[in-house]
C-alpha cells in the first residue's frame, strides 16, 4: 500500500509541483490549499504533512497544534516555510513539527526528507510496540498510548516531549548531551539548536509540577532521568 501525503499550501504552484513530483517518486498524494481544507480531509492513515506555516486563516502551526491536542495524531509533520530564525524553528517544533523544509526548496531535499521522516516514524512505531509501560517513582509512562501518568493523573504533553521524557526514563541515570537527544530525537533535521532541547526540557518539567526534579541539569554534560528513594 503506497504512503499516503497531504499537501498543504495556499500557493497551487507549489501544491502542484510537490503532488507531481510525490506521485512519481511513488506517494498517493492529496492537497489543501488551506489548515481549514486540511483539517476537514484529513484522514488517520495519512502517512506524513508536508505544511505552509504561512497561509491565510489558521497558520500551519496552529494546525499541527490542533492535530496533536485534539486529535491526538502522531502522524509526521514537515513545515515549509521561509522563516527560519530560532523562535519560529522552537514554535514549530513545540507545535509538533518534526523537521523543517526551508523555501525555496530543492524537489530532490524534499524528497529524501520525506522519505528519511517516513522510514523514522514507522521505525518508532515498530519498536514502540514490543515496549512495556515505564514506572519510575510517581510516574508512569505509557508508550502505546503515548501517555504520561504522575500519580494515576495523566499528564499531557507534545509528541517531542513525550519523546524526550520516554528517551531519558528508558535510561535512567545515564546522562544525555544535547547534542545526543538531537540525534536520537531529530535526525535528518538540520535546523535544530541546543536551545531546542532545553525548552522541550524545560515544558516537561514545568508539566511535571512536583516531581520535576525527576529531570535534571548535570551542568557541562547535559540531562538525566533519575528517582531517589525518597521521591
Amino acid at each position: 500500500m503506497k504512503d499516503k501525503i497531504l499537501v498543504v499550501d495556499d500557493e497551487a504552484d507549489i501544491r502542484e509541483i510537490l503532488q507531481f513530483n510525490l506521485e512519481n517518486a511513488g506517494y498517493e498524494v492529496e492537497c489543501a490549499e488551506s489548515a481549514e481544507a486540511a483539517l476537514a480531509v484529513f484522514t488517520p492513515d495519512c502517512s506524513l504533512i508536508l505544511l505552509d506555516v504561512m497561509m491565510e486563516g489558521m497558520s500551519g502551526f496552529k494546525m499541527a497544534e490542533l492535530l496533536r491536542k485534539e486529535r491526538k495524531s502522531q502522524v509526521p509533520i514537515i513545515f515549509l516555510t521561509a522563516r527560519s530564525g530560532e523562535n519560529d524553528l522552537l514554535t514549530g517544533f513545540s507545535a509538533g513539527g518534526d523537521d523543517y523544509i526551508a523555501k525555496p526548496f530543492s524537489i530532490h531535499e524534499v524528497l529524501a526528507r520525506v522519505k528519511a521522516v517516513i522510514k523514522r516514524s514507522r521505525m518508532s512505531s515498530e519498536k514502540e510496540r514490543e515496549v512495556e509501560p515505564i514506572t519510575a517513582g510517581h510516574l508512569k509512562i505509557d508508550v502505546m498510548s503515548k501517555m504520561v501518568y504522575a500519580d494515576g493523573t495523566a499528564i499531557l504533553f507534545s509528541k517531542k516531549e513525550f519523546e524526550i521524557l520516554n528517551l531519558l526514563a528508558s535510561h535512567a541515570g545515564r546522562v544525555y548531551s544535547r547534542e545526543e537527544i538531537i540525534g536520537e530525537l531529530w535526525k535528518d533535521a538540520p535546523y535544530v539548536l541546543d536551545r531546542t532541547v532545553d525548552v522541550h526540557i524545560a515544558r516537561i518539567r514545568n508539566k511535571l509540577g512536583i516531581y520535576k526534579n525527576y529531570l535534571t541539569n548535570r551542568s557541562g554534560y547535559g540531562y538525566c532521568f533519575s528517582v531517589t528513594a525518597d521521591d
